[in-house]
């Protein structure tokens, strides 16, 4: 028997396949949906708490950083640059933690649809704020080390206008692969799950429709 002879064979058993009709399928898309923001939260929980690590491990096992630390902290505009961006993640976590809780007890497909969008709208903007303060804290940096270590400044001080052009290049450098990097970070992350609860969005659409 020829392939074509053989492939005619197969089309002809066909596959059967189990159909579902909409009061089945919108509770599958409703238990997904709550789930993948479920995991948004828990991704966001972990991403705080390798922020928060991240910045006290090195206070207490290293003298020299405490030291800096100590310093930095004296500056009332790190304080408040500090402040506010743990008072965005917590902003995030308990916005997260509401869109999970919305979507968990709701029963309406035009809430849920619009906890959806309102779970995507949160991500965005964070993605977004992280980015771009990712972009201006690389340069405001260096400007902390300017005004606050004196053997940094008076290196800087030294440099002809060659080294200047080449150290605000390398900063310009720096900075743009650091956010790129972040940013794949952000779409890897986030951009499956996101996709996911898109494609739910659109599937319950339909099912309004």
């Amino acid at each position: 028997m020829d392939e074509l002879e053989l492939l005619k064979k197969d089309w002809q058993k066909g596959t059967e396949y189990k159909s579902y009709d909409n009061s089945e399928i919108y509770p599958m898309l409703h238990k997904k949906s709550s789930s993948i923001v479920k995991m948004l939260f828990h991704i966001s929980l972990a991403e705080m708490a390798f922020w928060i690590l991240l910045t006290t491990i090195p206070f207490f096992i290293s003298d020299n950083y405490r030291e800096r630390f100590n310093t930095s902290y004296e500056n009332p505009w790190f304080v408040a640059i500090s402040v506010f961006g743990f008072l965005v993640i917590f902003l995030f976590v308990y916005l997260l933690f509401k869109a999970h809780k919305s979507i968990s007890v709701t029963d309406s497909a035009k809430k849920l649809m619009e906890s959806i969008l309102r779970t995507r709208k949160i991500i965005k903007y964070y993605v977004l704020y992280n980015l771009v303060m990712i972009f201006i804290s690389i340069p405001l940096s260096l400007i902390f080390e300017f005004n606050e270590n004196k053997e940094f400044h008076d290196q800087i001080e030294a440099f002809d206008s060659t080294q200047m052009i080449l150290l605000y290049a390398i900063t310009f450098l720096v900075t743009g692969v650091f956010v790129l990097v972040i940013w794949g970070f952000y779409r890897l992350l986030y951009g499956i799950l996101l996709k996911r609860l898109n494609r739910n969005y659109n599937e319950i659409k339909k099912l309004e429709i």
